[in-house]
């Protein structure tokens, strides 16, 4: 499917005029559960039905720029940049193939990031300062983070209202979950007193394994609606997306997988639109 024909599939044309962005992270301290997957996908989808997304790539190895088709040759301003203050949200900025979705791509030199920033005043609020300083005509910001708790997650989570959890269904999954609860907690306390969860998002779920069913029944037991009603399937097709440059979405928009996290960032939305309500 062509990125062009995305917004059409989708069914939804209403676009959400807000006065600033609603800024999320995408986080989970252990690596493999989703986390990129989840981020891109997600931006996907609410492009898809209307919203102006941005993604701010906060990982090293810059999984979601790839997977949105930035060439590392295209990355001249990065998130990197950002941090040292060195660039602005706007001039960091590259379009992608996807309508609605911006990101501010991620190179390697964040992996140095850390060492730099040790030293500088209000470190653990670089991020806020340069979402502060003007981000752009965007609906949502998704912040992707690396998988650890590292003085780039601190910043995203400092600068950010909400967390999004990915999940996997697996043996150790509430084990993970709880360490970043406390994680959460911590950086409530010493620099962000508003930051909330968004929710947990169960990725990898096989129904053919009874060990999905049984985290998912744990998670929901621990944490009650905070767990978002859909779950994403284990699926060859999100697998094979980032291979070629582009989301699950439009990779194979009739995945299973695909129609996931569309389902996913309808549910979201919903939800976000009933707790405004209330």
């Amino acid at each position: 499917m062509s990125a062009a024909g995305l917004k059409g599939e989708a069914g939804f044309a209403s676009v959400n005029v807000r006065t600033k962005p609603r800024l999320m992270v995408v986080a989970n301290q252990k690596g493999g559960v989703g986390k990129t997957t989840t981020a891109i996908n997600l931006g996907t989808g609410l492009a898809a039905i209307g919203r102006r997304v941005l993604i701010i790539d906060l990982d090293p190895q810059g999984n979601a720029s790839t997977g949105v088709g930035i060439d590392r040759s295209s990355r001249a301003l990065s998130s990197y940049d950002l941090l040292l203050g060195e660039a602005t949200i706007p001039e960091a900025v590259v379009s992608t193939m996807i309508p609605g979705l911006d990101i501010v791509p991620s190179t390697i030199d964040l992996s140095g990031a850390e060492l730099e920033l040790i030293d500088m005043p209000r470190r653990a609020y670089r991020l806020r300062e340069a979402l502060l300083a003007g981000v752009g005509p965007y609906d949502y910001v998704l912040i992707d983070c690396p998988p650890s708790l590292n003085l780039l997650t601190v910043n995203a989570l400092t600068a950010a209202q909400s967390v999004v959890v990915p999940l996997q269904c697996e043996f150790f999954a509430l084990e993970g979950l709880s360490m970043l609860l406390k994680t959460i907690e911590r950086i409530r306390d010493a620099y962000n007193p508003d930051l909330q969860i968004d929710g947990v998002v169960l990725t990898m779920f096989d129904r053919r394994n009874n060990l999905s069913d049984q985290v998912a029944a744990d998670v929901r037991g621990y944490l009650g609606d905070k767990v978002y009603d859909t779950v994403i399937p284990r699926n060859v097709r999100i697998s094979e997306a980032p291979s070629h440059g582009k989301p699950a979405l439009l990779y194979d928009h009739k995945c299973a997988g695909s129609l996931a996290y569309m389902g996913l960032a309808k549910e979201m939305l919903k939800r976000q639109r009933l707790a405004a309500a209330a």
